[in-house]
């Protein structure tokens, strides 16, 4: 049976989701009914007495409660509004930079072989990384609303004081994010909170304008007296609106970071790397001092971003120790002689070397990781394998091919020589100039002359993992550019008048990351299979004529697939040929599912590119195709 740990998740995302709105609406009105309480004392006189049901039921309690209602939904609606740029909006509103891919500086190349590593070993697109120059505390985070398109941000002291292990640790923690669904979460949250929290803004002010017009004029004191009043009562509740939104954080985050840290052990498989980063976070400290919005970022952080009072009980976080503990039971006590043994030894401190996973490279050829079946299992994970191939392919890379990836015009042209390596030079020419001239978009022959040879060479195995690592440069391209570069590869993929499987899997793949909506969340529209049986029949029967070697061999494969879903063999024909459109609709239809159902359909598609014993490269790329659609993450396979 598929594991369900990953889906389950994914669900349990969505479950928090609803729980973060009834959360909200509770606050809200506890909230309101505590400013109609200002309001009615402050008003009480004016409406003969009434008691404070009646007032309530009143004009004026009418109008109390719905301005309430109104300011809160309004300051949340302006910040979902604001950050519906995604995780690039997030990271700028906290002030960072963001790292150039082909940086010198040592520390960021650190960063960004860690994170290509995970990414590539994850089968997940490379975050796009940034950092906050000026905050020496030890924390990161990630953000964005889908697995395509987030971003990375650590802070400067997580990149200048922690060693590749505990780096790595602390990448394997945020990777984990991206794959349960957090990011989005989280940044709903960041949204409601502000709504919350702006009653005790207005508080605020108007207590200081109250205190300020008093002091220049002694006429109206009274008025002003009773500005200052309803800005002090404001505030107050402002207060409970803070305590309302820390418990909301609290509830939402501590059990999904304890979870973090346990799958970045699964995925390092070395607990003293996230230990030993823990274990200087408490040493150190982890809070951001430099930015107004720590406290509303302080559920999305590695640790604690924000001092508070109660943290016991209003932290986004478990204590450090007990997070250690959880980690291994021992390790603190590890963690704290070594440091002792450090303060004590003279010369420099002693640091672990490099993981495995930086040191061994991988020993078999092909696609490392996973066994032919059970493909949902591997879903959301990192297994060795998977990271030694990581290692491996990066290190064989030739220097100029991985730095032009990290460029506009480079990435557009690795897209072009993805699809022309394996053809004469000849038949390239013909193809590129189908191609209209573009400074960006058109052929550049001396950067696909440095592409090709290393194609050439690695062939089948670098297709993907090399589209994935220009993702952060195909996503710089503005609107205009990526609808030119997909009308491109369109014009490539038909030049010779037939579709391979990779043409589809790379035309999906773009389609789905370069796409105007990329960033919108996929709302579940379906719980059932029936809603969705045409495109099942659509995707089984691609997947059923990969998989066989001719129609009859294609029919039974598509009824075995086809068995879990249609009630009846009738009901269910193999499609005679399947269209790009006609799969990218399908596609998009199946990413509806539910996530709990979506493990069946990731294994009966690997029914049919296994039946034969065996998983081919194309076969491969179309199963990545299949669950990249579906924001089903999948490591590398074994071939």
């Amino acid at each position: 049976m598929a594991h369900p740990g990953f889906f389950q998740r994914q669900a349990s995302a969505r479950r928090n989701t609803s729980a973060l709105v009834a959360l909200f609406l509770v606050a809200v009105t506890l909230i309101t009914l505590a400013v109609c309480v200002v309001g009615y004392f402050v008003t009480r006189s004016e409406s003969s007495g009434l008691a404070f049901h009646h007032w309530l039921l009143s004009q004026h309690g009418l109008l109390t409660a719905a301005a309430v209602v109104l300011l809160i939904g309004g300051g949340s609606l302006v910040r979902w509004v604001d950050l519906a740029g995604g995780g690039e909006r997030v990271a700028k509103m906290v002030g960072a930079r963001e790292i150039d891919p082909d940086t010198r500086d040592a520390d960021e190349r650190k960063l960004r072989n860690i994170v290509e590593e995970m990414a590539i070993a994850s089968g997940v697109t490379v975050p796009t990384l940034y950092v906050m120059d000026q905050e020496t505390g030890i924390n990161a985070f990630v953000a964005g609303y889908s697995p395509g398109q987030a971003v990375m941000v650590v802070t400067h002291g997580a990149l200048t004081q922690l060693t590749r292990d505990e780096l790595q640790g602390v990448v394997a923690h945020e990777f984990s994010h991206i794959f349960n669904g957090d990011m989005r979460l989280n940044v709903r949250l960041i949204a409601i909170l502000a709504g919350i929290l702006m009653l005790g803004q207005i508080g605020g002010f108007l207590l200081r304008a109250g205190s300020f017009r008093s002091s220049r004029s002694s006429r109206d004191g009274r008025g002003q007296a009773a500005i200052g009043l309803i800005g002090l009562a404001l505030l107050i509740i402002g207060y409970i609106g803070v305590f309302f939104g820390r418990l909301i954080q609290a509830a939402v985050s501590r059990q999904r970071e304890t979870l973090a840290d346990a799958s970045s052990v699964q995925f390092t498989r070395n607990p003293e790397g996230i230990a030993g980063a823990l274990f200087k976070i408490g040493l150190k400290g982890g809070y951001l001092d430099t930015t107004s919005h720590a406290s509303d970022m302080n559920h999305m952080c590695f640790g604690e971003s924000a001092r508070m009072k109660l943290s016991s009980l209003l932290a986004s976080h478990p204590p450090i120790e007990k997070r250690i503990h959880a980690i291994q039971p021992g390790m603190l006590a590890r963690l704290r002689s070594r440091l002792r043994d450090t303060e004590a030894a003279p010369g420099p401190s002693h640091t672990r070397q490099p993981s495995a996973s930086a040191e061994r490279p991988a020993q078999a050829s092909g696609f490392a990781g996973t066994p032919a079946s059970g493909f949902s299992r591997q879903v959301g994970s990192a297994s060795a394998a998977g990271e030694y191939y990581a290692v491996d392919l990066l290190a064989n890379l030739p220097a100029t091919f991985r730095s032009l990836l990290y460029t506009r015009s480079g990435a557009v042209q690795l897209c072009y020589a993805l699809l022309l390596y394996s053809l004469p030079r000849s038949e390239q020419d013909a193809a590129l100039a189908r191609i209209d001239a573009h400074p960006l978009l058109g052929p550049q022959r001396d950067l696909l002359d440095k592409f090709l040879p290393t194609l050439e060479r690695q062939g089948e195995r670098l297709r993907f993992p090399a589209l994935e690592l220009a993702m952060p440069a195909l996503r710089k391209l503005d609107s205009d550019e990526r609808a030119g570069l997909q009308a491109a590869v369109g014009d490539l993929i038909r030049a010779d008048r037939k579709v391979s499987l990779f043409e589809l899997a790379m035309s999906s793949f773009l389609n789905r990351h370069l796409a105007a909506d990329s960033q919108r969340v996929v709302p579940v529209t379906h719980r059932n299979y029936k809603a969705v049986l045409p495109a099942l029949r659509v995707l089984m029967s691609l997947l059923a004529r990969a998989g066989a070697e001719n129609r009859h061999g294609a029919e039974a494969l598509y009824q075995q697939a086809m068995a879990g879903f249609a009630s009846s063999e009738g009901e269910s024909q193999l499609a005679p040929r399947v269209s790009l459109k006609e799969l990218q609709e399908a596609l998009h239809t199946l990413n509806r599912l539910s996530p709990l159902l979506k493990p069946a359909v990731i294994d009966a598609c690997g029914h049919c590119v296994t039946h034969d014993g065996r998983v081919d490269t194309a076969e491969y790329e179309l199963m990545r195709l299949v669950a990249d659609q579906l924001d089903c993450p999948m490591p590398p396979l074994a071939a």
